[in-house]
């Protein structure tokens, strides 16, 4: 585990590095919040309580919205694009021979990324929207840490998804359509757009079962205080579970993808 542990270090140094990049990031997390806040304002104007969220919680959803998409990588950017070049080139072989778990390699660094984005451009945009809005922050600490408990489950969802996605390239050598269909459906039932609680009917139930809702809606409930007790331990289970489904997938996945590489190698 000490070499994972490394892997998340480098990860999170690497993308500290990119620091024009980082407050290009927050402006732009910033600007977009305050556009998506007011929207919200005019929305929940017209149609107080929608979704069952009062004003305050709108817009502290907006927020939180702005200081997870990086941290859980609803439009990419994170290990996916490089692994998918290693694939093309054929350098993946070099990794797959490797006395290190491929997946856990990848993950590992991911978590790095996802920490310092929550770290780097996560925090800033929340603190400007507190600070221009009246946001509906928790006030005990078990709030705060069950948040994150959520966070990360979010992050390991939105983790396997992609290794999925990247692992396609195998078959399709180029996994760039296969990656932008990702981010796209990642936008959509994450509930970066919407609230998935604004979804009518059978899509809302749909749209709240997928893997992708525990990127933004879930985390975002448990911010709010929409679960306790047995609420929450089942919202941990719901993201819980489709981790260990997803990931589970992906070691099937690179186990064919290796038997594939070793005939072929033969």
């Amino acid at each position: 585990m000490r070499l994972y542990a490394i892997v998340a270090a480098g990860g999170f140094r690497r993308h500290a590095t990119y620091r024009v990049a980082t407050a290009a990031g927050v402006f732009t997390n910033t600007v977009f919040g305050f556009i998506m806040a007011y929207t919200y304002i005019a929305l929940w104007d017209e149609r107080p309580q929608l979704g069952g969220y009062d004003l305050s919680q709108a817009l502290t959803y907006v927020w939180l919205g702005q200081a997870l998409l990086m941290t859980c990588a609803m439009m990419g950017g994170g290990f996916e694009d490089e692994l998918v070049e290693r694939i093309r080139t054929g350098d993946v072989a070099v990794d797959l021979y490797r006395p290190a778990d491929l997946q856990l390699w990848w993950l590992a660094g991911d978590l790095g990324r996802a920490a310092f984005h929550l770290i780097g451009r996560g925090i800033v945009p929340m603190a400007v929207g507190a600070l221009a809005f009246d946001l509906a922050m928790p006030a005990s600490p078990l709030t705060w840490l069950a948040f994150l408990v959520s966070v990360a489950l979010g992050v390991v969802v939105s983790f396997a998804v992609r290794f999925l996605v990247a692992l396609s390239a195998f078959w399709l050598m180029d996994g760039a359509g296969v990656i932008q269909m990702a981010w796209l459906a990642a936008l959509f039932f994450s509930g970066m757009l919407l609230p998935l609680n604004l979804f009518p009917g059978v899509l809302g139930e749909v749209a709240r079962a997928l893997p992708w809702s525990s990127l933004l809606q879930v985390p975002a409930d448990v911010f709010l205080g929409t679960y306790s007790g047995a609420g929450l331990l089942s919202a941990y289970a719901f993201q819980a579970g489709w981790a260990a489904a997803l990931l589970a997938a992906g070691r099937l996945l690179q186990a064919v993808a290796t038997r594939r590489v070793v005939v072929q190698g033969g």
